[in-house]
C-alpha cells in the first residue's frame, strides 16, 4: 500500500504539471515528446540492467500499456488541460480506481468482494458527483477526454500491475516505453521541425512541467506503482488512487495558484474515509 501511494502521490502532480507544460507547448507535443524522453530513460535502465528482452507472449499486454498509459492517457489530458482547470481534471480522474478494478474483474485476474465495490462505487460517486458540482450540472467538453483517458489509464494499470507478478513493474513500463517509439519518435520529430519557433519561445515554466511529466509521471512513478499492485493487488492497491484527486487539488493550489475551497478539503477527508473502508474489504486473487 505504501509503494502504491507513492507512486499515485507522483502521478497526482501531472495534471497541474500537464497544465503548465500545454500552456506554453503543444498539447501533442506534450504528449508524444514525454513518451520519447521516458523511453530514453526506460532504455538507459534496461540496458544497464540487463533486463532481458520480453517474451512474444509478454508482448500484447506490454502494448496494452503502451496505447494506454504512455499515448493514450497523456495525450487526452494534455488536450483536455488546454481548457479545463487541472482542480477539475482531478475530480474526474477519481473515478480510475473503479475503472482499474473493472478490467482486472473483467479479465478475471481478481475477485473483490460486494464489500469492495460498494466502497469503489461510493468512492467514484462522490468525485462525480462533486465533478457535476463544480460544473453547475453538467460536464465541460474536455471531460469526455478526460473519461476516455481514464479508461485507457485503467487497462494500462490492470495489465502492467498483473504482469508486474512475473516481470517486475519496471521492465513493464521500461518495455511498454520502448514499444512506443515507432509512433512517438516519428511524430515528436515532426513537431519539433513544424513548432521550433515556438518551442524555443516557450517560458521555462512549461519546460518544467514537461520535464516532471517526462521523467516522474512516466517513468519513475511506475516503479512504485506496479511494484504496489504485484505485491498487494491490482484491486486493492488500487484504491489509493482514490487519494490523487485530493492530492491533485493540492498540488493544483500549490504550483498553479487554482482556488481550494472548503468543499475540496471535504471532499478529500470523505475519499480518504472511504479509501480506509475500502482496505480492509476482502479481494480474492
Amino acid at each position: 500500500m505504501l509503494l502504491g501511494f507513492v507512486g499515485v502521490a507522483i502521478f497526482s502532480l501531472t495534471l497541474p504539471f500537464t497544465r503548465l507544460a500545454v500552456a506554453g507547448i503543444d498539447p501533442l507535443f506534450v504528449a508524444m515528446g514525454r513518451a520519447c524522453a521516458a523511453a530514453l530513460l526506460a532504455l538507459c535502465w534496461l540496458a544497464w540492467k540487463r533486463a532481458p528482452l520480453p517474451t512474444r507472449a509478454q508482448l500484447p499486454t506490454l502494448l496494452a500499456v503502451s496505447i494506454g498509459c504512455v499515448i493514450g492517457f497523456p495525450l487526452l489530458t494534455s488536450i483536455a488541460m488546454r481548457t479545463v482547470p487541472a482542480s477539475h481534471g482531478a475530480v474526474l480522474v477519481g473515478v480510475l480506481p473503479l475503472a482499474t478494478a473493472l478490467f482486472s474483474a473483467l479479465r478475471g485476474h481478481e475477485r473483490p468482494s460486494k464489500g469492495f465495490w460498494a466502497m469503489a462505487a461510493l468512492g467514484s460517486s462522490l468525485v462525480v458527483g462533486f465533478a457535476l458540482r463544480q460544473g453547475d450540472g453538467g460536464l465541460h467538453g474536455a471531460d469526455l477526454a478526460v473519461f476516455a483517458a481514464v479508461l485507457l489509464a485503467a487497462m494500462g494499470y490492470a495489465e502492467g500491475g498483473r504482469l508486474s507478478q512475473s516481470m517486475g513493474g519496471e521492465q513493464v513500463i521500461g518495455w511498454a516505453l520502448v514499444l512506443s517509439l515507432p509512433l512517438a519518435a516519428p511524430a515528436t520529430a515532426w513537431l519539433l521541425w513544424r513548432d521550433w519557433a515556438q518551442l524555443a519561445a516557450a517560458p521555462a515554466s512549461s519546460w518544467l512541467g514537461f520535464g516532471y511529466v517526462s521523467a516522474f509521471s512516466m517513468f519513475i512513478g511506475f516503479f512504485f506503482w506496479y511494484r504496489g499492485m504485484a505485491v498487494g493487488g491490482v484491486a486493492r492497491v488500487g484504491q489509493v488512487q482514490l487519494l490523487q484527486p485530493g492530492m491533485t487539488l493540492l498540488g493544483a493550489a500549490v504550483i498553479l495558484n487554482e482556488t481550494l475551497h472548503i468543499e475540496h478539503i471535504l471532499f478529500t477527508f470523505a475519499v480518504i474515509a472511504v479509501v480506509g473502508a475500502g482496505k480492509r474489504m476482502k479481494v480474492g486473487r
